[in-house]
């Protein structure tokens, strides 16, 4: 049976009454929320029409009817009706955004925190790394006689640093040596490049130190890694425990959003810049009774990050969208911008 507009905009009260309130609907009630005039008994046959069509579910014990996930999909692509940030909401977000010379892993820890905050859900920012990003430079910064700290930047504005307790006391000719050794080995090169075979090769080239700095260059290596493999950071996840409907499964549903593989297999199968998916139209059990909205953005030419929510079904789905698709694009130019000033000629 087609939906007719009566049927529509009763469907459309119900879903948006119950990601307000979280109440079931009564037809009483939702005859007096339309903007036309209809009786009870109209709204209750077009309700239990509604039903039959697997749009709408009532719950144990109630009288009213709540949105199916069905019901939801249908008010998402046909009815929804998106609410555009305001000027203050934009500026606040801007305020997050307004440093200078940005670090990449906090400006993508701070947005997933910042997101979360803003949605009351669960929220989470990732990043894969391209093929062409490069390691920038290697610097040594002695600590105490026998501790370094290792420093490694790529072109892609990434810097991870690592420990490295010595075997043998350093001064500052072998921390020179060392330094210029490993940039004229590894500057230029890209992570993919940096292989355990290359790091090995690298490391006869030492001869009979080869063993003295096999400590540091098994961090250079490990530190590559880290880089290629992109950054991940997931903020909020204790919000959902507020939720009823994920009581159950709370333990679990944090567990699986918390694993990067697990979010990362979600965005790799993506076919679309914007993905929602509602309910029972995640594969996870976990996620039966989740929304999950996952925006790639493109970081320079390369569609290698993503930000995304996890939250109830009964989602504010029209403050949602406007709000992830404005720090997609933010943090997709600010992230662009790190990544050309890092790779332009000195």
């Amino acid at each position: 049976m087609p939906l007719d507009n009566r049927k529509l905009k009763i469907l459309n009260a119900i879903v948006e009454s119950y990601i307000l309130t979280g109440e079931p609907v009564a037809s009483k009630r939702l005859a007096q929320m339309l903007d036309v005039s209809v009786s009870p008994a109209t709204v209750r046959n077009d309700m239990a029409v509604l039903f039959d069509m697997g749009l709408l579910e009532q719950p144990h014990t109630s009288a009213g009817r709540v949105p199916s996930h069905l019901g939801y999909r249908v008010y998402v692509d046909r009815l929804m009706r998106r609410k555009p940030l305001s000027v203050e909401e934009k500026r606040q977000i801007d305020a997050l955004f307004n440093v200078r010379d940005p670090d990449p892993d906090k400006l993508l820890e701070d947005s997933a925190a910042a997101l979360a905050d803003l949605t009351g859900c669960a929220a989470f920012t990732l990043t894969t790394t391209p093929r062409h990003v490069r390691v920038q430079r290697v610097e040594v910064v002695p600590v105490n006689a026998t501790v370094v700290v290792l420093l490694i930047w790529a072109t892609n504005g990434v810097v991870k640093t690592q420990v490295c307790r010595l075997d043998f006391t350093i001064n500052r000719d072998i921390v020179e040596f060392f330094t210029k050794f490993a940039n004229d080995r590894f500057s230029g090169k890209t992570l993919r490049e940096i292989s355990y075979e290359y790091v090995g090769a690298v490391s006869i080239s030492l001869g009979e130190y080869a063993k003295v700095f096999t400590p540091l260059l098994v961090s250079i290596y490990e530190l590559c890694l880290k880089i290629y493999e992109g950054q991940f950071f997931i903020a909020g996840t204790t919000n959902l425990l507020a939720y009823q409907e994920f009581y159950g499964v709370a333990h679990d549903l944090l567990t699986l959003i918390s694993r990067r593989e697990e979010i990362g297999g979600l965005v790799a199968s993506q076919t679309m810049p914007v993905q929602l998916h509602i309910g029972k139209e995640n594969s996870h059990f976990e996620l039966v009774n989740a929304a999950v909205l996952v925006e790639k953005f493109k970081i320079g030419p390369d569609d290698c990050g993503a930000i995304g929510v996890v939250g109830p079904v009964r989602i504010d789905y029209a403050s949602l969208l406007p709000h992830v698709d404005y720090f997609a694009q933010t943090l997709g130019k600010l992230l662009t911008d790190t990544l050309e000033q890092n790779e332009s000629p000195d």
